[in-house]
């Protein structure tokens, strides 16, 4: 089991998980804290899982089987309430690869989002970890080299904690390779951040040709990858009642951020915010990106305008001669500026 998420949010349940047989585990204490020891999760291969669901008193209230895509990757949704009780505790099996043989996969408890909902979602490269990866030389070391090895954003991270000490669920959502995560995980749990739910992303969509939803573009350009997963983690979790989000102003976070607090406003017509942004430079979506986003742009809206009124910050981190060019950048789009207020710049230790 590469990842396995579960969040139970007004009693929907959804999970994602991560299926590879492509790894030799040698040793239970083996450190994944290098990114290049998980570089054979590129693997292509279909899986069934079968998920059983138990009851505060261990009654199992659901036993059903799911099929992956073809890359081991599940996405699930359904009731969290089964025969009138609540899911309180999944076991997973992989049932595909030996007939009648159950591999059990592990057990696991979702995470239960909290009254009142209180979501962060951060970035990591650039916002926790001060990475490099703009010539060929600096991305060898970032694969050869443990996360540790590169400088953390200490105010960030101490925000960070701030926060979740204060009630707020965290989230982790980077454009870092999917081979990223058991690196990105060790580097988050020595740092004390804890936080079980982390998206990155697959870099297997670059070399499918029909299953993928990311082309070569996307490789450099990463509005569609990042706000569409905003969006997928906020259809999971609800609109919050206080939602917290943390970037960094070197690439498009600033720009993908008050897009998004744009979408999360009941007056705004997600049609015309999706005309205003789809062509942009950030986006530069393919007509396949397009079709199929747009029903996401609409689904968020409406659950905004059930919600009414919410909280939104963001916080990005930045460097001081940059920030004006930033501003006036991401503010081009009128239909953005009346929300700059939300954004709160810093600048990190190293920088002052």
């Amino acid at each position: 089991m590469v990842n396995f998420s579960a969040i139970i949010s007004n009693n929907q349940l959804s999970i994602r998980a991560s299926l590879t047989s492509s790894i030799d585990f040698e040793s239970e204490k083996e450190s994944f804290s290098i990114p290049i020891q998980s570089i054979k999760l590129f693997s292509k291969k279909n899986y069934r899982i079968k998920l059983i669901g138990l009851d505060e008193e261990k009654n199992i209230i659901l036993n059903k089987e799911y099929d992956s895509d073809n890359y081991g990757n599940f996405e699930i949704k359904r009731s969290a309430i089964s025969q009138k009780k609540k899911i309180q505790n999944i076991i997973a099996y992989e049932t595909s690869q030996i007939p009648g043989v159950d591999f059990h996969m592990g057990s696991f408890l979702p995470l239960q989002i909290n009254n009142p909902v209180k979501i962060l979602i951060s970035d990591f490269d650039k916002t926790l970890v001060d990475t490099k990866y703009s010539t060929p030389k600096e991305m060898y070391y970032s694969l050869n080299r443990p996360l540790n090895y590169f400088p953390p954003i200490t105010k960030t991270i101490e925000h960070i904690k701030e926060l979740i000490d204060k009630g707020f669920q965290p989230f982790i959502l980077s454009a870092s390779p999917h081979f990223y995560e058991r690196a990105i995980r060790d580097w988050l749990y020595q740092n004390q951040i804890f936080a079980s739910n982390i998206y990155l992303k697959d870099y297997r969509d670059f070399i499918s040709l029909f299953d993928g939803r990311l082309t070569t573009k996307d490789l450099k350009i990463h509005g569609f990858y990042k706000l569409n997963k905003l969006i997928d983690i906020l259809l999971m979790t609800g609109i919050p009642d206080e939602l917290v989000l943390f970037g960094d102003g070197f690439e498009s976070d600033p720009f993908i951020y008050l897009t998004l607090s744009e979408l999360l406003d009941p007056k705004v017509d997600p049609w015309k915010l999706w005309k205003s942004i789809k062509n942009h430079s950030f986006f530069n979506l393919t007509s396949k990106q397009d079709s199929s986003f747009i029903t996401k742009f609409y689904q968020l809206n409406q659950m905004s305008k059930n919600k009414g009124e919410f909280k939104l910050d963001i916080y990005i981190r930045t460097i001081s001669d940059e920030i004006d060019s930033l501003k006036n950048k991401v503010y081009e789009n009128k239909s953005l500026n009346s929300k700059n207020e939300r954004v709160h710049y810093y600048l990190s230790e190293r920088e002052k």
